[in-house]
Order: structure tokens, then C-alpha cells, then sequence
């Protein structure tokens, strides 16, 4: 073969793939361009964020209820949403900074308001044998230690308190699902508000 005839080969392979990567291009451009596999959840988690949270405020706050918020919203901002702290709230328990997750509940406790009732949080106990437990303040264990009440009652009592801000008089109690009028008269000298 002579040199010229190589030249012309060699000028018609590259014309062949010019042509053939040209082509390739061309029919590229009508089909969709498919998303990236990493694209996907990085998609999925920002819908997630910017669609926002549902939490359950209680205690001691002026509204409690549900409430629906951004996902970027904090614990100060569900507390914020359900009409702010009362005086009574006791929010160095609370971490108002904390970031909110869907289907939480959000508790603002009460503050003791004396000096027996501090010493009962604190110690978990009352401060003397015969001195009255204080429904507001009681705790779980405290609640299960009086006579005729387990820890399913006791719960159910903790549970009546937070829902309804605290326990407006010893007669309330009566309204906590398995507390009768037998078990309500012994517990009328054990506890007080």
C-alpha cells in the first residue's frame, strides 16, 4: 500500500468515529435524563424536613395540645405555640433548644411551690410519716406507695395530672379511671393539692 492510500484510510477511520460519536449524541438527546441514584435521598430526607412535625404539648403551658410544626422548629417554639409557659412551669427541666421529632410529647413540669414539696421531689418521698402526699408533685413511686393503689392506677393518676394541668382539689381524683368511692374515701386523708 502506498503511503497516500494509508493517509485516506486513516482520514476515513476518523471521519467513522466523528460520525458514530456525533450519532450517539444525537440520539441521546431525545431519551430523559434518569436521576442519579444519590439524588434520591437527599430529595426524600429535605421533603421530610420541610413538610414538618406533629408533637404533643402538656403540663404546664397556657394551651396544651397537638400542634403542627416545621421541621426546623425547636421544643421553645412548640412551648411558644401553645400559649407559652405558665408562671407555675418549671422550663431548667425542659431543653427548649432540643430540635422537635414527629410524634412526640413535649412536658413542661410544674414548679414546687414550698419547701415541703421540694424536699418531697427531691428526696422522693414525704418529708414526714402522717404529712399528706401532694398530687401535683408526687411521683410515680410515690403514688404506687399509697394504700390501694398499683402502678397502673398510679400511672393513670400521673397521666390525669398532666392532661389536665394538675389537680385543682382532692375530689378530682375521683375522676381517674379506676378510682372508686371506697378507694377515694382512704385516699382523702393520704393526699392533698
Amino acid at each position: 500500500m502506498s503511503q497516500t492510500s494509508i493517509r485516506q484510510l486513516a482520514i476515513y477511520a476518523a471521519i467513522l468515529v466523528a460520525i458514530a460519536v456525533l450519532g450517539s449524541r444525537w440520539l441521546d438527546r431525545g431519551k430523559p435524563a434518569e436521576p442519579t441514584v444519590e439524588a434520591r435521598p437527599a430529595i426524600e430526607v429535605e421533603d421530610a424536613r420541610s413538610a414538618g412535625v406533629t408533637v404533643h404539648v402538656a403540663g404546664a403551658v397556657r394551651r396544651p395540645g397537638v400542634y403542627r410544626l416545621s421541621g426546623q422548629a425547636r421544643v421553645q417554639d412548640a412551648v411558644r405555640r401553645a400559649g407559652g409557659a405558665r408562671n407555675s412551669a418549671d422550663l431548667t427541666q425542659v431543653n427548649l433548644a432540643a430540635e422537635l421529632e414527629d410524634g412526640r410529647q413535649i412536658i413542661v413540669p410544674r414548679r414546687p411551690t414550698g419547701a415541703a414539696e421540694v424536699a418531697a421531689v427531691a428526696g422522693g418521698a414525704p418529708t414526714a410519716p402522717g404529712v399528706p402526699l401532694n398530687l401535683n408533685t408526687a411521683t410515680l413511686e410515690q403514688l404506687d406507695a399509697l394504700d390501694g393503689i398499683g402502678p397502673a392506677t398510679a400511672q393513670q393518676i400521673l397521666d390525669h395530672r398532666e392532661a389536665n394541668d394538675g389537680f385543682g382539689s382532692v375530689e378530682e381524683l375521683g375522676e381517674v379511671p379506676g378510682i372508686g368511692e371506697k378507694r377515694m374515701a382512704s385516699l382523702r386523708e393520704q393526699v392533698r393539692v
